[in-house]
């Protein structure tokens, strides 16, 4: 796995675990939930989602991190296998993300376009560098 790979793998990984905490514990908060372009009428009612989504986020990252660790120390096609995995998880996380919108479950509809950008282009600039 090349330098630019795993520069974009480490990048995702830290912008997974730095949302984690912001839907875990601060979604309530207006400001988050600006910062995230979600509208949420009750947010007593989304909290749980939130919490959910905002757990998976740092064990994804944190499995990137893992990989590149194990990567690094000596076994290559396990670190590469368990960093691609995780990107692959990522990307596909994010790309949910851009469908629900799609499907007009994101409010407001639109919202989510600048999130999915930020969460999918560095696991996808990962990804593909990783394939050369």
């Amino acid at each position: 796995m090349n330098g630019l790979a795993q520069a974009a793998a480490l990048i995702s990984a830290v912008v997974y675990i730095a949302a984690a905490p912001l839907e875990m514990f601060f979604f309530g908060r207006p400001r988050v939930r600006a910062l995230f372009r979600a509208e949420a009428h009750n947010v007593a009612d989304v909290r749980m989602w939130a919490f959910c989504i905002g757990f998976r986020n740092p064990l994804a990252g944190i499995g990137a991190i893992v990989g590149l660790v194990i990567l690094w120390t000596g076994d290559e096609a396990v670190g590469r296998a368990v960093v691609v995995t995780a990107l692959r998880y990522m990307l596909l996380a994010s790309l949910a993300m851009g469908i629900a919108d799609l499907l007009g479950l994101w409010r407001p509809s639109g919202g989510s376009v600048l999130g999915t950008v930020g969460s999918s282009l560095p696991p996808l600039v990962a990804l593909v560098t990783a394939a050369f």
